[in-house]
């Protein structure tokens, strides 16, 4: 099968020595590919706060207003595996300037929209973009950097960078849509997305395979039909409820298709993924803490935005204060992480981290109706962080090692898509958690805040059984896959 081979890339730089150090070219190439990873993570959440007031301005409804997000997360995560082989096969940095050129064109389109349709478009051309920047991105910087600690350095401050991000983009939604107006978020997008687009070509490289096996189709269709259609249930449950006839017939598709994909992958002479790839203990567990953490990590944000504003009546910019820490916290994790993998190793690393966060989590259960309460909200979700970050840092490196070149584009699709998938994913279904919880007690004359607090409290319970869950699956998988190798 093509994804076996062992034939060298026809374009590639020459592989460097496993030293820590990085050259002035080495640096400027991390800066780029960071700085795309970041502004497509900025892309999930800077609209958050600003929704209502874009409502208002472009006329749409209420009701609607969730397809602001949804009209993103679609084809970002819907078509991330499928682009990062196709630029396997036919050049990671054509597709990668191909993405950045999209995604600015498309941020230029959403920030002069005049209406709820034009913006929509706007924003769907972004979720394209996005898919091809991250894959194609990850792809380059691994092939570019040694596999040993430049890689693993290099991951660390991509991990960061791309975990930053969507907590940057809410603070610094609310500041500029108070300042500027929704449309200066989506401008922010498109000079950035421009400014990288214009640096790149002079320092990337080309890498692709030497072969040109076909594309396959029908794995295409299936795992990118079913990955939209399980993305498209999830973001829109939280709104309608699981028991909505539309989130309930894709789901149910969606899960399909996804079944037939394997079926079509073990029958594929091309197949779009290895099989006996996923099969590796580290891909599979690895690729699973990557998406856990990332689903559950949003998720706390996201819940203690509501509880910070909903019960302790927190303005917006205060809000922002708490998790600006948590940015400048989780920033010094991302950099200590690869110091944690070269002592502990990678594994450890990883196991460490979701306990961590599934610790702090916990801790905040204890979360009150009263202002001291913001204490524990911020300790909780800074320190939180420190163990997402290990998680983020050393899944990278687990699910990406011992890998051929030739195989990165495959691998870092399947790391990139769990990021991807997992920010889409952990929010729609504990926050439909949470919204049950709430509306249950107001039912039976609970006041607003208190229902709040318990739904959040719910939601949070939820998301630390999970944490504690996946982290008993990835201790017994990845300790088998050590005692074989």
């Amino acid at each position: 099968m093509p994804t076996q081979t062992s034939a060298p890339e026809a374009v590639r730089r020459p592989t460097p020595a496993p030293t820590t150090g990085m050259s002035g070219r080495d640096r400027l190439i991390l800066l780029i590919l960071c700085a795309a990873q970041f502004i497509v993570a900025l892309d999930f959440s800077i609209l958050n706060v600003a929704l209502p007031v874009l409502g208002r301005d472009l006329g749409t409804g209420q009701a609607d207003l969730q397809w602001a997000v949804t009209a993103f997360a679609l084809p970002s995560g819907g078509f991330l595996l499928l682009s990062g082989r196709i630029a396997d096969l036919y050049g990671r940095r054509r597709l990668f300037l191909t993405g950045l050129g999209l995604f600015a064109v498309a941020s230029v389109l959403a920030t002069v929209a005049w209406s709820p349709a034009v913006f929509l478009a706007g924003r769907a051309l972004q979720g394209v973009g996005a898919a091809v920047i991250v894959p194609t991105g990850m792809a380059l910087l691994t092939t570019t950097f040694a596999e040993g600690p430049q890689r693993e350095r290099a991951l660390g401050i991509s991990g960061t960078l791309l975990s930053l991000g969507f907590t940057v983009g809410m603070v610094l939604g609310g500041v500029l849509t108070d300042s500027l107006g929704w449309r200066s978020t989506m401008g922010l997008l498109a000079v950035a997305g421009a400014g990288i687009l214009a640096l790149a070509p002079t320092l990337l490289t080309e890498s692709r395979r030497p072969d040109r096996p076909r594309i396959d189709v029908p794995g295409a269709v299936t795992v990118t039909g079913g990955l939209l259609a399980l993305i498209y249930a999830l973001s829109t449950a939280a709104t309608n409820g699981f028991a909505h006839a539309d989130v309930l017939i894709t789901l149910v598709a969606g899960f399909a298709l996804l079944a037939a994909f394997v079926l079509v992958e073990a029958r594929s002479p091309e197949p779009l993924v290895s099989l006996p790839m996923l099969r590796r203990p580290a891909v599979a567990f690895g690729n699973l803490a990557g998406l856990t953490t990332v689903s559950m990590m949003s998720t706390v944000v996201f819940l203690l935005t509501l509880y910070l504003q909903e019960v302790l009546h927190l303005s917006p910019f205060r809000t922002g204060l708490i998790f600006g820490v948590q940015g400048v916290v989780s920033a010094l994790a991302g950099i200590v992480a690869p110091r944690l993998i070269a002592r502990f190793g990678a594994r450890r690393t990883l196991l460490t981290g979701l306990l961590v966060q599934a610790t702090l989590t916990a801790s905040l259960l204890g979360l009150g109706t009263e202002a001291p309460s913001a204490w524990l909200a911020m300790a909780g979700v800074t320190f939180a962080s420190l163990g997402h970050l290990w998680v983020i840092v050393s899944y990278g490196v687990t699910a990406t090692s011992g890998l051929r070149n030739e195989e990165q584009g495959l691998a870092t699709g399947l790391v990139t898509s769990a990021q991807q998938i997992g920010m889409t994913v952990g929010i729609p279904l504990l926050s439909a958690l949470a919204s049950a919880r709430i509306n249950a007690l107001r039912a039976e004359g609970v006041d607003f805040a208190t229902a709040t607090l318990n739904g959040v409290r719910l939601a949070l319970a939820a998301d630390t059984v999970i944490l504690l869950t996946v982290a008993t699956l990835v201790t017994f998988g990845l300790r088998r896959h050590t005692r074989t190798v």
